[in-house]
This record gives structure tokens, sequence and C-alpha cells, in this order.
């Protein structure tokens, strides 16, 4: 039994499912009958499993997961919807689909993503079988019936599935492979964004009318003589309390063991 594309292998099997829904369940007759019925059918299962070698799961966890859904189809079947073949060949296939849509992703993908990436997967060798060459995404996108913005997706997931390692190799200019460093560079924002969480915090110590000021002279670029006509105060009040001001936030800065880069803030 080591094909499942017809009927007649699997007339036997129709006997045997027959003969099991008249036996009360649970009893050790029909948990005897049951397991006859799911070892004469692994290699329906095994079968549909080996279909799926080489996309990047280990052959072994593929097999375990059709048999499982041979389990399931075995269990589910009612023989007045038709025959079992037809029955648990779809059960089988979707077993294994949602192994690869649910656990087989090194990242995480939205499950419209997935299930669209299994599709294309599906469709790519008929069709490049057909039309003599590899198809597009365009082509693609009308055999499945979805948009092109979802196919790409879908192409691009592929990366997710497995992603590279940071040591993998590369071929060289002069044919020999060579490790391409992935790693990325320091972002010179996350220290601005630390500076300022850190003056957030600070800021919450002063009052409001310095922290107006301070406003002010940062983030609307005014100057004291500006700040000094919109508060009412002389230039000299403005650049004391501006320069008090800041003065306590580096004792405080440095009191928390949080560097101030120099010149980066300055009356």
């Amino acid at each position: 039994m080591s094909a499942y594309s017809t009927d007649e292998d699997y007339a036997e099997i129709e006997q045997l499912l027959a003969a099991l829904a008249d036996i009360p369940s649970g009893t050790p007759r029909f948990e005897r009958k049951r397991d006859e019925i799911i070892v004469r059918c692994l290699p329906l299962a095994d079968h549909i499993a080996y279909r799926f070698v080489g996309r990047g799961e280990p052959s072994d966890d593929l097999i375990q997961v059709a048999r499982l859904g041979l389990v399931k189809a075995v269990d589910r079947y009612d023989q007045a919807k038709g025959r079992f073949l037809a029955f648990a060949v779809p059960t089988i296939f979707g077993e294994v689909r949602r192994y690869f849509r649910d656990n087989a992703w090194g990242m995480r993908v939205p499950r419209k993503i997935k299930d669209t990436h299994l599709r294309v997967r599906t469709v790519i060798e008929p069709m490049s079988q057909r039309l003599g060459r590899a198809p597009t995404a365009s082509e693609l996108a009308v055999e499945l019936g979805v948009g092109l913005d979802e196919i790409a997706q879908s192409l691009d997931a592929a990366y997710a599935f497995r992603p590279l390692s940071l040591d993998a190799t590369v071929p060289g200019t002069d044919g020999e492979s060579t490790t391409l460093s992935r790693q990325g560079a320091d972002d010179p924002r996350y220290s601005f964004v630390e500076d300022c969480v850190a003056l957030e915090d600070l800021l919450m110590h002063v009052t409001e009318q310095e922290r107006q000021i301070l406003r002010m002279r940062f983030c609307e670029c005014m100057t004291q003589t500006q700040i000094a006509q919109r508060l009412g105060k002389s230039q000299v009040h403005v650049s004391r309390q501006l320069a008090s001001t800041l003065e306590r936030l580096r004792k405080r800065m440095a009191a928390d063991a949080v560097p101030v880069p120099a010149g980066r803030v300055s009356v």
C-alpha cells in the first residue's frame, strides 16, 4: 500500500471502518480494530509526509505530524459523507500544512501570509512545467486569485521561515566562500533616546517657570532676550535662572551616574 491514487487499494479499509462503526467505542475490541486500521494506513501518511521533505523540517517530525493527521482522519471519518480516502488525504495534508504554518517559522509572520506562502510553493512547480519557466509574481497572483502585494509579502516571508546564520558563508569574487558579517552597527540615535529619557526624569524636579524657560530656549530656539520679553523679566534674570537650572540638572545627572555628552546642552 505505497500509493494512494486509487480507492481500490483501500477497499478493504472501507470494510474495516464499517466493522469498526458497529463495535462499542472504548472497548478492547474497538481499540484493536482501530489500531489495525491505522497501522494499515501508515503508508498513506508517510507518502504525504515525504512530499514535504526538503523544506527545512526533519523528515521524522513530518512523518509524526502526518500520522497524527491519519489518526484524526480515522477518528472523525463518517461513512455517510463519502469514501475514506477522499476524507483522509486532505485531513493529513491539512495537518502537515498547519505544522509548517504554526510551528516551523523562525520569526513571527501573520497567518494569512503563511497560508499564501504555502499556496505559492504548491503551485510554483506545476506552473513552471506548464509555462516552461518560473512564473512571475503577477502570474502567481492571477493563479491564486490574490493581490500582487500579498504575493510579494509571501515570497519575502521565505526569509523569515529559516533565518540565515550571522556566520553563514557567501560566494566570494575569487570563487571561494567567505563569511559576511551581518551584525548591525551602532546607531547614534540610541544614545540620544537614552539622554531624552534621563532628562525627562530630571525635568520633574524643576519649577514650572524653569521648565518653561528651558522649553523656549532649547525647543523653540528663542534667545534670552526674547524669553525675557515674553516673561516680562530682564535678560540678566533669565540668563542667571537658565544657568542655575542647567547646573542643577548636570549635578543631578552626574549623581545618578548618567553621563552628559559634552556640548549637548549649553546656555
